[in-house]
């Protein structure tokens, strides 16, 4: 069974994740550093160091009911931390938030197995400005979710956090880019 391991995680970023350049980030801002985590998520390796470090994030806590996140980015994320759990006989739901509400069929933002009034969590590759993560926590309360916090893989220490937590959530990350070896 996998176990999270955070010097692997680091080591996975470094190696598939992590470029050096000129970049524009999602936020619009620029950087000197780009994190691709599909690169990452959808990597055998890194898919269950993620999908185990999410779970050993949730450890400590009583487990929501349910994980996900902003499609496309928290998809792998999602069904990793669900298959992991599965194996471990964990209780927990996987949905996926779309960035529109379908045209066609039920004409749902937030899609799975998920109910009104259940708990969960929101999960994203890399923590810039919180924007997307946000954008994720609106949708699912629009649904009846009851958000408790945000876990992602990186935090880019870009005010993020400060974000999330003036929003009244807690964020947890497995990495922060310190930790790979970048000076905010």
């Amino acid at each position: 069974m996998t176990t999270y391991n955070r010097q692997r995680m680091i080591d996975l970023i470094k190696q598939h994740a992590l470029q050096f350049g000129d970049f524009t980030l999602a936020s619009g801002k620029k950087a000197s550093f780009y994190l691709d985590c599909r690169k990452l998520t959808l990597h055998p390796q890194g898919a269950n160091q993620i999908g185990a470090g999410m779970l050993e994030l949730l450890s400590g806590d009583s487990m929501p009911d349910s994980i996900g996140g902003m499609a496309i980015g928290a998809d792998p994320i999602t069904a990793a931390t669900i298959t992991l759990a599965g194996q471990r006989d964990i209780n927990l739901l996987g949905f996926i938030v779309r960035k529109e509400a379908k045209q066609h069929g039920t004409g749902r933002r937030v899609e799975g197995p998920v109910l009104s009034g259940m708990s969960a969590v929101i999960v994203e590759d890399v923590v810039t400005s919180g924007g997307s993560a946000l954008q994720a926590v609106e949708a699912v309360r629009e649904f009846g979710l009851n958000v408790t916090k945000i876990l992602a893989v990186v935090d880019r220490l870009e005010g993020g956090r400060e974000a999330i937590e003036a929003a009244g959530l807690q964020l947890q990350t497995l990495v922060t880019v310190h930790d790979l070896g970048i000076k905010a």
